[in-house]
């Protein structure tokens, strides 16, 4: 009877811990996907900036 229970409290710590890792994973996912968004801002702000930079000097030379 005491085996018993003994593998019963393990059993139920160890569908606690995979629980676990689930929910680190799903918080790991969401700060990468935070991170890619934060790039791609950048990323975009950056190319539009330079692109406004060609676009007046094509103007100045144009003219």
């Amino acid at each position: 009877m005491n085996n018993e229970r003994i593998r019963s409290t393990l059993s139920s710590l160890r569908a606690d811990d995979r629980g676990e890792g689930v929910i680190s994973m799903a918080i790991a996912m969401l700060i990468v996907a935070f991170l890619g968004v934060a790039a791609w801002v950048i990323f975009s702000n950056v190319l539009d900036a330079a692109g406004e930079r060609v676009k007046e000097q094509v103007e100045q030379v144009g003219s």
